[in-house]
């Protein structure tokens, strides 16, 4: 874990202060919610359809059992029972009265976290891969290198109203989990051929109603240089990126409207400028901050799994389908990452209740040393636990509805809050995510089905990924009734690719029977009950499963 220093507490204590006069005054009358807006949305907070929403920083997705309780506490005493996790690794609070935010903001200040910049057009939350620190395929913990970042873009006098929203995204594993084609910036940590430590720079990523694959404009940059590289690309885009059209104002346009080489040209020449100042990396001040993270305390375990979890996978079948799912290969011998399901049949996905997070939190410091990453995916993984104990972590998941083994399945889909909550969305989402649930709710179904990714969204801004879904779906207004697009072909992680439009939007009625279709049609072809729904659909392209959905012609 990240432990604050001196300077990280001051920080978060004053802005918590300094945001509760702002709150007093918009209160009071005093400044009009226009006036109001720019300055709630650096702390975190939106105006959405019924409500305020709190958007809290969970940087790199990292929280301990502490924080995590603090998160229970406030969703009990503050908002309505509940919290939702978000694909950018962070929880948001859809009930909060304004009088209480600063109260809030005091509360999360007391646990080492914060809500600063968390929205507008700033760099945000940075994130990373939910295996960071305990992966078997990673070079290095990109953890202290997100820290890095967050130190520097935090308030940032340059980078404080930029055109638009920045994303930063950080691995340093071999296969991508943290999407960083699909950022304003992703950043993999490599060894070059002389084997020496530094980054791929990927820039121009993103999703919206104009979804782009970044492009790598410097195949290495010494680590020592990364964050001078990366404020180059910032000034870049502050200077040049569009700020007369919303729509088009990320950077990712910039790329496209200027051209790969052009871009990463005027980069390089900002770049030179500035690549020997005070903002080189050193070894030093990477010790620094590794320095606070807590190492956790392995216990010296044998590398294969304990003779009791065979025994019990060999007895109970409910739990293999658990290991074989929500399992994950840990690079310390004799530990294991447990994937926890928040996608259960009824309720939203990413949603979790005070008194599950109360439980999360127990069974961290029971089993996971104290420790829990809120993932991509709308999940919590608890990423140390001893392989030995995985059968009573367990029998403790399923007490809280923790333990359905859908992960990476049809049912561990990603959605956005919709029309039933967001002011900007055309069509709900919740709703059809929980139909699909509710109908594939059989793990014998998901497994013959196999990998496959679901991601839905109730607007073009693409909050639920959906262009990056194997299966994709967009709800749209059409002529002031909710329809539905249905996309196939989307991937946010090495192969990445961009879902592409069956055909004509379906109704609310039809998308779910549509889902239906597009799955009987991938088992009708797969070569083999091995061949992924992604590899089948590259393999035959779109014109099977639209003839499916809408008839040959």
């Amino acid at each position: 874990m990240y432990v604050y220093d001196q300077y990280d507490q001051r920080i978060v204590d004053e802005r918590a202060a300094q945001f509760k006069q702002q709150v007093q005054r918009r209160l009071d009358g005093d400044i009009t919610e226009d006036e109001f807006k720019p300055i709630r949305l650096q702390n975190g907070l939106y105006l959405q359809l019924h409500a305020y929403m709190l958007r809290i920083a969970v940087p790199y997705g990292l929280l301990s059992s502490k924080q995590m309780r603090k998160l229970a506490h406030i969703a009990r005493l503050y908002d309505r029972g509940y919290g939702h996790f978000s694909t950018r690794q962070n929880i948001q609070f859809n009930w909060p009265k304004l009088e209480d935010v600063p109260k809030i903001l005091d509360e999360l200040a007391s646990v080492e976290m914060h809500a600063i910049q968390t929205s507008g057009n700033c760099v945000r939350n940075v994130t990373s891969d939910h295996l960071a620190g305990v992966a078997a395929d990673e070079l290095e913990d990109p953890r202290p290198y997100c820290e890095i970042i967050r130190q520097w873009s935090t308030f940032h006098p340059e980078f404080a109203f930029l055109p638009r929203k920045f994303k930063i995204a950080v691995t340093g594993a071999s296969t991508d989990r943290a999407a960083v084609r699909f950022h304003d910036i992703g950043v993999r940590i490599i060894d070059n051929d002389a084997g020496e430590r530094g980054c791929e720079v990927w820039v121009g990523g993103g999703m919206g109603r104009t979804p782009h694959i970044a492009k790598c404009i410097r195949p290495f940059v010494p680590y020592v240089d990364l964050l001078s590289y990366l404020e180059a690309i910032l000034r870049v885009y502050n200077q040049y990126g569009r700020r007369d059209n919303k729509f088009k104002a990320r950077i990712k346009i910039l790329v496209a409207e200027l051209g790969t080489e052009e871009f990463t040209r005027r980069v390089e020449t900002e770049w030179d400028q500035i690549k020997d100042s005070a903002l080189r990396l050193t070894e030093v001040e990477l010790d620094r901050v590794r320095a606070h993270f807590t190492p956790p305390v392995y216990e010296d375990l044998p590398a294969r799994p304990h003779a009791t979890l065979a025994a019990s996978l060999s007895q109970d079948r409910d739990f293999a389908h658990f290991v074989r799912n929500n399992v994950k290969e840990h690079r310390q011998p004799g530990y294991c990452a447990v994937m926890v399901s928040l996608k259960v049949a009824g309720i939203p996905p990413g949603d979790a209740s005070d008194t599950q997070m109360d439980a999360i939190a127990d069974l961290a410091d029971e089993f996971s040393l104290g420790e829990v990453v809120v993932t991509h995916t709308q999940n919590l993984c608890l990423p140390h636990v001893r392989q030995r104990e995985l059968a009573a972590l367990y029998a403790r998941l399923r007490e809280w509805d923790f333990a359905h083994p859908n992960i990476d399945t049809l049912t561990d889909s990603i959605c956005c809050p919709g029309l039933d909550y967001c002011s900007l969305a055309n069509a709900r989402s919740i709703p059809v995510a929980l139909e699909i649930a509710q109908r594939y709710d059989r793990i014998e179904v998901l497994e013959d089905i196999g990998e496959v990714s679901l991601k839905m969204s109730g607007c073009i801004n693409a909050c639920g990924h959906h262009h990056v879904g194997h299966i994709g779906i967009l709800g749209i207004d059409k002529q002031g009734v909710e329809a539905y697009q249905l996309m196939l072909g989307g991937s946010p992680s090495d192969d990445a690719s961009i879902g592409k439009i069956v055909g004509p939007a379906f109704s609310r009625e039809d998308i779910v029977p549509a889902i239906d279709t597009v799955l009987n049609t991938y088992r009708s072809l797969r070569t083999s009950p091995d061949e992924r729904f992604i590899d089948c659909y590259r393999r035959t392209g779109l014109q099977p499963f639209k003839e499916a959905l809408y008839g040959a012609h």
